[in-house]
């Protein structure tokens, strides 16, 4: 059968993956998967590239039904995705328990890993906004290391490229030698919640539909969870 092209935001790659195997095995659909930061997506629909089923940031999906290209009909809201810090396994803990400890434990890392703003991730447009309105953005400019996504943000610690760093911690999990502190103190907390719409121009809605359908299966629901995802349905 022919492919089913799908465009997603990495926080969900996981899912998307794993369950993609199953529905290719009891469909015999295989599956076109392309992934890539929400904000780089977006842009590519928006310029033209279509997609039966596109996987995106609840307001990148509101912003292509806005522009006619998503079918808001279809939009179904999968999982919430929370940032959380990151270091190395086995490397010492930092204190994160309040905004002001966490914002002394990045002054005091050598280095410091998130997405960068410029690639279009979710996470790392939040920390560049964060690290400023803690008063810390010149500093940790000094010190970045920026990934293309929050994989490469995990990797970059895993490695010991990077000392610190944050990004989803559905993007950490999967990454041996990563190690999750815990989420964002505070005020700071951040949660993002991704959905799938399929493509106005899509020639097989039907088949995304299906697919749309065995991604949000509330069958699924742990295994979202394990993945580091709140399901949202």
């Amino acid at each position: 059968m022919a492919d089913l092209k799908i465009m997603s935001a990495g926080a969900v790659k996981t899912m998307v993956v794993v369950l993609g195997v199953d529905y290719e095995a009891k469909t015999g659909t295989k599956l076109d998967l392309n992934f890539g930061t929400a904000g780089s997506l977006r842009e590519r629909v928006e310029k033209g590239e279509t997609a039966d089923l596109i996987i995106l940031s609840q307001s990148a999906i509101a912003t292509l039904g806005k522009l006619g290209l998503i079918d808001p009909a279809s939009a179904r809201d999968l999982g919430r995705t929370v940032t959380g810090v990151v270091v190395r396994a086995g490397a010492p803990v930092p204190d994160i328990s309040t905004p002001e400890a966490f914002k002394q434990a990045l002054l005091a890392a050598r280095s410091v890993a998130y997405t960068d703003p410029k690639a279009g991730g979710s996470s790392g447009t939040m920390f560049a906004a964060m690290a400023k309105e803690l008063g810390i953005a010149d500093a940790i400019d000094k010190k970045a290391v920026l990934g293309r996504g929050g994989h490469d943000v995990a990797v970059s610690i895993a490695e010991g490229r990077a000392e610190i760093g944050t990004t989803f911690i559905s993007e950490v999990l999967p990454v041996k030698g990563a190690y999750v502190v815990g989420p964002l103190p505070g005020h700071l907390n951040n949660t993002n919640t991704y959905s799938a719409a399929v493509h106005v121009k899509s020639p097989r809605r039907e088949a995304a539909l299906a697919f749309l359908t065995a991604l949000s299966d509330p069958a699924t629901r742990t295994r979202w969870s394990q993945a580091g995802l709140e399901p949202t349905f």
